[in-house]
């Protein structure tokens, strides 16, 4: 069984969209280990993008209330978040795990999101089509190869910036799992046909 690390280039960039069709392709559980700032929390989102799934969606290591950084979150929370105590869910299935924010996100005065990383996670970036974002898309590329991480395969959100993809794909040489169109609204079925089209290139990771 693999696991899979969920992570993007910023804030709301469709992480927990493309977590939700990743788990749906794969079979997977889910886990978030820091949530904050949300009163349904993306746990809640997968079960409601997810109705009739079987998988675990396991719950948080730190849940916090404020909607900020989890190092900021938690120091107004009263909670020191400590990295030996984020565990890994034992699982004996594929499992998804979902970052906060991007990359280089602190979780306490040592530690970032890139520090959940385990070096066997098939790690999954999420892209988006904002003005920067190729900028964005290969820093973060760039990073995880400083920290002796691949990115294993982009997921991009509503990119319609002609050229883009094709630039990104070149100068990274990171392959494209697929490409979530724009939509009013993200519902169950739409997330079911997003996992159609995506399982073959992420089996293939």
């Amino acid at each position: 069984m693999n696991s899979y690390f969920i992570t993007g280039i910023g804030t709301d960039v469709g992480k927990t969209v493309a977590a939700a069709i990743v788990t749906k392709a794969l079979n997977a559980d889910y886990w978030k280990p820091i949530q904050s700032g949300l009163t349904e929390t993306d746990r809640g989102t997968l079960h409601e993008l997810l109705p009739d799934f079987k998988g675990t969606f396991h719950p948080e290591a730190y849940r916090l209330k404020t909607p900020m950084s989890p190092h900021k979150a938690a120091e107004i929370d009263g909670v020191e978040i400590k990295l030996d105590q984020i565990k890994r869910p034992e699982t004996s299935k594929n499992i998804v795990v979902e970052g906060a924010g991007g990359l280089m996100v602190p979780i306490n005065k040592e530690h970032t999101i890139t520090d959940l990383i385990l070096p066997t996670d098939k790690i999954i970036l999420v892209s988006s089509g904002y003005l920067g974002s190729i900028n964005h898309t290969l820093l973060s590329i760039a990073y995880l190869k400083s920290r002796g991480l691949k990115c294993a395969g982009i997921i991009y959100n509503h990119v319609d910036l002609d050229g883009t993809i094709e630039i990104i794909e070149q100068m990274s040489g990171i392959p494209t799992i697929g490409h979530m169109e724009k939509h009013d609204q993200i519902t169950p079925r739409l997330v079911a046909d997003y996992a159609v089209q995506f399982q073959q290139n992420l089996e293939a990771l």
